[in-house]
């Protein structure tokens, strides 16, 4: 981890070091000689090389926030609710979840597997909780696309929950839609992830999931 920190640092300190000039362009005109200035960059006040790893540091070490992710590590049964529009009809399904931890506790993976509209349903997830920006990003792929769903949030304590917002490609017709996701501890043993999409300018749920653990 030190040479690590120390690596970054080195690389750190070189860009701050290098000024940048400022660059003129002279633009020639049969009757007059312009002269056009380029904005000088703003050059970042330079930090010392303890402060950068002390930064470093604290970026690359798990907090509280990996251990609630920590907390969700094991086997969960997860039942499924679809809705394929405002006034749809619910559809079922069920699937198993596997959570674990990945490099040194510093992100959350999980993978599914279950029976979706009849047939085998696949997909992983990942979720990271960024240190410097305080936010939560999760990311979801499955057997049933080729897309990958990328959402951005921040934990709420009062309401023990994660509202994430991102987009996703409407296969139909290729264009880009906002979803939102609110993902709730209810109790040390039961986790719901409820997926709200956006259709003719409306939002509604599209999705709810209900997660016992074993």
């Amino acid at each position: 981890m030190k040479e690590l920190t120390t690596i970054f640092t080195i690389i750190s300190m070189c860009f701050i070091s290098c000024k940048k000039e400022v660059k003129t362009e002279v633009v020639t005109t049969n009757d007059t000689i312009d002269t056009v200035k380029t904005a000088e960059p703003v050059v970042e006040e330079p930090v010392d090389s303890a402060a950068q790893v002390k930064a470093w540091q604290a970026y690359a070490t798990p907090g509280s926030e990996h251990k609630l992710m920590a907390d969700e590590v094991g086997t969960w049964n997860c039942d499924m609710t679809f809705w394929d529009g405002p006034d749809g009809k619910p559809e079922k399904a069920s699937s198993v979840a596997d959570i674990k931890m990945i490099l040194g506790g510093r992100y959350q993976e999980a993978n599914y597997k279950g029976n979706i509209m009849g047939g085998p349903f696949e997909g992983k997830s990942t979720v990271a909780f960024n240190n410097a920006s305080k936010e939560f990003t999760t990311t979801f792929i499955d057997n049933m696309g080729t897309g990958m769903m990328v959402a951005v949030g921040k934990y709420n304590e009062g309401s023990k929950s994660i509202e994430y917002k991102g987009e996703v490609v409407n296969p139909v017709n290729g264009k880009k839609a906002p979803y939102r996701e609110v993902y709730t501890i209810v109790d040390p043993k039961t986790r719901k992830m409820e997926m709200f999409d956006v259709k003719n300018g409306s939002e509604y749920k599209s999705m709810e999931i209900v997660m016992t653990k074993k």
